[in-house]
């Protein structure tokens, strides 16, 4: 006689909180925008072990790599709160091909990371969409990517994003350029705003002001606070690009990102030079001085935590600023004029001015 007992319940993986047949239908959601990032090099289509991508078919000849990859940042727990989640894939695309294009690298491919306790597939369908968009603005394909439904490691409603972006140079044309010099003129690119720093800080003035992210915002009444604080991160690349293949006058580019301007542009310079900067020629945008008047944050705090105006950092030679900034005009940049490189005596930026606060 068999002392085997039946199996009263036969648990499955859906049992345990993860729906192999939810990330399916996401997959079929995302397939349509996806395959609207295809570029030179590659087909976008999924379903394979790994993208690939063609470098002879993009056009290179002698190839650099440039890889970087990023996140979002608690920008994304606005999201959540919000339920808008079709912009912060632009984030993340951003904050990873930014970093590749002040290299003097063009951004090629990307992929993305994105986990959560319960995959909702329309959410994440709407994420992938940002993502797209933020792929087809730098002109990159979206050749892969990972959907993680992990519960126990999410609260109920939570994701993350991570991104990874895959550029290349021709060999010899890599930035920052070993010819900076003092007397090289700085120029400053536009934000849109807070782009993806800082916004742990954002938060909580927001908790201490008592306005709803779905309140008018007080700096821009045309839009909720929560839609106007998740205004996807400026997106450089073409623009750059434009300007790095027509005109051998960029030196170097800085992505002002967290850190702000003592972190950032630094980062670029020889350990002998140092960047002169006139805060009173920046227009800075109203979120941040609304930040700094409720948090009563300090000047030097905001410009090292913010990019309060300025998402991109473009040194060049005093006789090519003119063109290059009518460049950057025409491909629909806003350009100030910042300052000037000088030799360094301690820090690697001093200031002059201050910010319109």
């Amino acid at each position: 006689m068999s002392d085997t007992h039946p199996v009263q319940n036969n648990l499955t993986y859906a049992d345990a909180g993860v729906d192999i047949d939810a990330g399916n239908l996401m997959v079929e959601k995302i397939k349509p925008v996806v395959r609207t990032t295809r570029r030179s090099g590659s087909d976008t289509e999924l379903g394979g072990f790994g993208g690939l991508f063609d470098l002879k078919a993009a056009g290179f000849k002698d190839p650099v790599l440039v890889a970087a990859n990023d996140g979002v940042g608690t920008k994304l727990k606005i999201a959540i709160d919000t339920g808008i989640h079709d912009t912060v894939g632009i984030d993340l695309v951003a904050m990873c091909v930014n970093d590749l294009v002040v290299q003097g690298a063009e951004p090629l491919f990307f992929l993305d990371y994105f986990a959560t306790g319960k995959l909702d597939p329309d959410e994440g369908a709407a994420i992938v969409s940002g993502i797209a968009e933020g792929c087809r603005q730098a002109g990159a394909a979206l050749i892969g990517g990972e959907t993680a439904e992990m519960p126990g490691m999410y609260k109920k409603g939570d994701y993350d994003l991570a991104g990874f972006a895959v550029g290349a140079a021709e060999r010899g044309t890599l930035l920052p350029s070993k010819e900076l010099e003092n007397g090289d003129i700085v120029l400053g690119l536009s934000s849109t705003g807070l782009h993806s720093n800082g916004f742990s800080l954002v938060r909580r003035i927001v908790e201490k002001s008592g306005l709803d992210f779905n309140a008018p915002a007080p700096f821009d009444k045309t839009l909720s606070l929560g839609k106007a604080l998740l205004t996807p991160t400026r997106i450089y690349v073409r623009s750059l690009l434009h300007v790095l293949k027509s005109h051998r006058g960029i030196k170097a580019l800085a992505h002002i990102t967290g850190g702000g301007f003592p972190e950032n542009i630094p980062r670029v310079l020889p350990k002998n030079l140092a960047v002169e900067l006139d805060l009173s020629a920046i227009e800075v945008p109203p979120v941040f001085a609304w930040l700094a008047k409720q948090g009563n944050i300090a000047e030097h705090e905001m410009l090292r935590t913010y990019n309060c105006g300025i998402g991109m950092i473009v040194i060049v030679e005093a006789k090519d600023a003119a063109d290059i900034t009518s460049l950057l005009e025409q491909q629909g940049e806003k350009v100030i004029a910042l300052g000037t490189v000088i030799p360094r005596q301690d820090k690697g930026v001093v200031y002059k001015g201050h910010l319109g606060l």
